[in-house]
């Protein structure tokens, strides 16, 4: 880590939050104006939008945190499929799966045009989940149908339920499957409870074991019980290579990222563990950089995970994904309390260097990494020190007063 790190005039670091799911992906916001207007309430300054499938919202993300003094850092996220850790059984960040990784890019161009080959994975992506989405919705539809329940549901009627609620155009909205569960649940709550006691019976073969008047706890359930593998509405997903998904982050001008699950499952899966191993083998995979969501972590396991990392010269930063209804802080924290110093610091100099590469990229210079994945020549600590600037630009001139490392590492002119 460097020395670069910048606290607020209350001792604190800023707030900052690399990976947060914006509407239309499923999140815990209902639009990008309830999501910016509460990491603006915390104080944030800086978010990142990690959607899956589409990001046609990004523009609207983009204007709406500029608006709010907020750092707009645009990421993706993917499924990813390794062949060979799959014939191996190796779980990778997705317990039930082996070989499925997920992967992350942060920093990238989202406004600039395509190329070809970014064109291409873009378009096999969002088709890709757009059929599995289809088939999926009319699997479940027909189970509920002979289990007792006409919905009357299908995909375009739940696109368009998800449009509307997060006030954006129907095209950007493509279904993932916790939308799917939500509606289903939304039909299963239409009926007088003995009923709908009676329809889950009868679909899952077995009494539901959740308070069926507990929307959140209900939408996990059915996920778990009529979506995923060996159940009626299980459709597989068509991942991405590995390979496919580190050349669309490349060719977007991003960061490929690896998002840890860590002991976010027990036990921690094999890939990960130890923290060394993986550090390890990210850095043979051309990845440079990580990414932790700590409230699904003790924060005995982040500080481990960012040790491993930041001595084998990986980034890592953090974030709180909003995947799911709990509307939880923006500001990161552990399952079992605050983010120790240590990590908070680390997560705020990948932070900086993430807002450093995609300004110095949309330049035409060089940022943390090229367009081959490789690390450039810039050092990390400039890239944190110019981060910083960019980010939280009067804590920068405060903390350079008296930080001769900070004058050291100043920024690179622009001219």
């Amino acid at each position: 880590m460097t020395d670069s790190a910048v606290p607020d005039a209350g001792g604190r670091l800023p707030v900052v939050n690399t990976h947060v799911h914006f509407p239309p992906n499923f999140s815990a916001f209902s639009t990008v104006a309830d999501a910016i207007g509460a990491a603006a309430s915390e104080g944030a300054r800086a978010v990142g939008i990690s959607n899956f499938f589409d990001q046609q919202v990004y523009a609207v993300f983009a204007e709406q945190a500029q608006a709010a003094g907020i750092v707009p850092l645009y990421g993706l996220e993917f499924i990813t499929l390794e062949p060979d850790l799959a014939a191996a059984g190796v779980r990778v960040n997705d317990p039930a799966n082996p070989g499925r990784m997920y992967l992350c890019g942060k920093g990238i161009a989202p406004f600039a045009r395509k190329s070809d080959a970014a064109a291409r994975i873009a378009r096999e992506i969002r088709e890709g989940n757009d059929e599995r989405a289809t088939a999926m919705v009319a699997q479940l539809a027909a189970h509920f149908a002979a289990s007792g329940l006409d919905t009357g549901l299908d995909a375009p009627r739940i696109a368009a339920a998800v449009a509307a609620s997060a006030q954006v155009p129907v095209e950007w909205v493509s279904l993932q499957e916790r939308h799917v569960a939500q509606a289903f649940q939304q039909a299963l709550a239409t009926l007088p409870r003995e009923e709908r006691e009676a329809v889950l019976t009868r679909a899952y073969g077995a009494p539901s074991g959740v308070d069926v008047d507990d929307a959140v706890a209900l939408q996990g359930e059915l996920r778990s019980r009529l979506i995923k593998v060996g159940t009626p509405g299980f459709v597989a997903e068509v991942p991405l290579s590995f390979a496919d998904a580190y050349r669309y982050v490349l060719e977007m001008g991003g960061i490929p990222t690896y998002p840890t699950l860590a002991d976010g499952v027990t036990p921690v899966c094999p890939f990960e563990d130890p923290a060394e191993h993986l550090a390890q083998q990210l850095v043979e995979r051309g990845i440079h950089a990580a990414e932790l969501i700590p409230i699904r972590n003790t924060s005995a396991c982040v500080d481990a995970y960012v040790k491993a990392f930041t001595d084998a010269g990986i980034i890592v930063m953090g974030g709180t994904e909003h995947n799911t209804l709990d509307r939880i802080p923006i500001e990161v924290a552990c399952v079992d309390g605050p983010v120790s110093d240590t990590a908070r610091t680390a997560f705020w100099e990948a932070t900086c260097v993430v807002a450093a590469h995609q300004h110095e990229v949309s330049q035409g210079r060089p940022g943390y990494v090229d367009a081959s994945g490789a690390r450039t020549h810039v050092p990390t600590a400039e890239l944190v020190a110019l981060g910083s600037t960019l980010i939280d630009p009067g804590a920068s001139s405060r903390s350079a007063q008296g930080s001769p490392q900070q004058a050291e590492d100043e920024p690179r002119s622009e001219n």
